[in-house]
């Protein structure tokens, strides 16, 4: 088999995750429209995440939060996005970088996303020596959030792009990897 040089797999994670962004910043400028809201899962394990010690202690591997009536002052960076939230009562403020983002899902239209862990291949420096690259952060192996579920007949490991129960489609990035 080739060796992927372009890193397609990279590439498309890098585009869904703009996706993420350009939507986010559409809400943070102009609202939700119409019926749309957003269930985010993010790994809180991931570099750059930031949010009090009372979350990371409920939530010490993953969190979902729901964008959609009480959220405030959504600001998003060319790297992570940053909103406030209540939980419990209590407010709150979680910075999460794109690249920590597991799953995006927007239950008005039943679309989303599910991120995998893409490993970057080690480039080679000036003297050819072979040196690391940057990789997504480690996704933490749990149960898809109850916002994706899995089509009936897929297996875990299984590449899928089926549709769900409701009609939506979820889009898995290892259903174009060639095996």
């Amino acid at each position: 088999m080739a060796t992927d040089h372009i890193r397609y797999d990279v590439l498309a994670q890098q585009a869904l995750r703009g996706v993420v962004r350009t939507v986010l910043a559409d809400v943070a400028k102009n609202g939700l429209p119409g019926e749309h809201h957003f269930k985010i899962t993010f790994t809180t394990t991931a570099p750059g995440v930031r949010l009090s010690e009372r979350m990371r202690a409920q939530y010490p591997e993953t969190m979902t939060i729901i964008l959609q009536h009480q959220f405030w002052d959504l600001a998003i960076g060319d790297d992570a996005f940053e909103v406030g939230l209540s939980f419990g009562g209590v407010p709150e403020r979680l910075a999460v970088p794109f690249e920590a983002i597991t799953a995006f899902y927007d239950p008005a239209v039943q679309f989303g996303f599910q991120f995998e862990t893409v490993e970057a291949a080690p480039r080679a420096d000036r003297d050819g020596a072979a040196t690391p690259t940057a990789t997504a952060p480690p996704r933490v192996p749990a149960e898809p959030p109850e916002a994706l579920p899995a089509p009936a007949a897929a297996k875990p490991q299984e590449p899928s792009g089926a549709d769900d129960d409701g009609g939506g489609q979820v889009v898995r990035l290892d259903r174009f990897r060639k095996k």
